[in-house]
């Protein structure tokens, strides 16, 4: 039996179906290239599991792990603690160990603001956002903690919007409106930044949000968190007007650098997440 200075670190990806995730290929080739001793396990972890898979986790002193839904609010109960934006999200994605300690985190947003951040400064800006689920909780708390100006929810579901933008007033203090969605919405005028934070367009490139692409104009940004295809009709339609686009590839990619970063202490090299991440997707 080898001896325990010469077993790897893990942190693993606590999934209900596991099979085929992109993101162990992405996470395994930075500690490659930064000669981690560590390993980034997948596993398929039903929801009357999960409190098990956390005290296992716990007892085999994981440095961390991913969730995926549905355990990334039934994991908080099982933790020791929040961060910040984790805990105004009300969601959890990674989980970090600090000293004796499981720590929620969320970096789904983070990731995609830091991926936005390369790009446009969201500070003072107006935003548009279609969706008002996980992903849409998570980026709208992260680019409001940094300054946006204002943030309008365009939603289908008028209590799921209304509690989104409940948050970002009252526990967030930030300016936010909520639009019930109804046929194509048309941007309003000064509109710097629309995000498409649904799922609508994954696994699917001829996907249409509803949006009025007249009132797309060139000095926008417009973003999808979308991964999978990068370029969703979205994007494309937006192109064509002259907009500046962001695929949803460098979310993920961010995600994981943050994970990595939170996990090892290493700050990852993004470019080889990346080409790994693209690999194991075939694009």
């Amino acid at each position: 039996m080898p001896s325990p200075d010469f077993l790897p670190s893990l942190v693993g990806s606590l999934s209900v179906g596991a099979a085929g995730n992109p993101t162990v290929a992405m996470v395994e080739a930075a500690f490659r290239h930064h000669g981690l001793h560590w390993r980034y396990v997948n596993m398929e972890v039903p929801p009357a599991g999960l409190a098990d898979a956390v005290r296992g986790a716990r007892a085999m002193g994981f440095g961390g792990f991913n969730l995926s839904m549905p355990h990334k609010v039934a994991v908080i109960p099982l933790l020791d603690g929040l961060g910040e934006s984790a805990a105004l999200i009300g969601a959890v994605n990674c989980v970090v160990r600090r000293g004796e300690q499981l720590i929620g985190e969320n970096t789904d947003g983070k990731g995609f603001l830091k991926s936005l951040q390369a790009i446009c400064d969201p500070r003072g800006k107006n935003i548009v956002m279609f969706g008002a689920g996980g992903a849409a909780r998570a980026v709208a708390v992260e680019v409001g903690l940094v300054g946006a100006k204002r943030i309008t929810v365009v939603n289908r579901s008028e209590p799921r919007g209304r509690e989104l933008v409940d948050t970002l007033r009252h526990k967030a203090k930030l300016a936010a409106d909520l639009v019930v969605w109804r046929g194509d919405y048309a941007l309003p005028a000064g509109t710097d930044i629309v995000i498409n934070a649904t799922s609508i367009g994954l696994y699917d490139a001829e996907a249409r949000i509803e949006l009025n692409l007249d009132s797309l104009k060139p000095n926008m940004v417009v973003a999808d968190v979308v991964f999978s295809p990068p370029q969703t009709r979205l994007l494309r339609d937006a192109a064509a007007r002259g907009c500046r686009t962001l695929d949803g590839l460098g979310m993920l990619v961010n995600q994981g650098v943050i994970g990595v970063q939170y996990w090892t202490g290493v700050n990852p090299d993004p470019a080889a997440m990346r080409r790994a991440l693209e690999e194991a997707m075939g694009i």
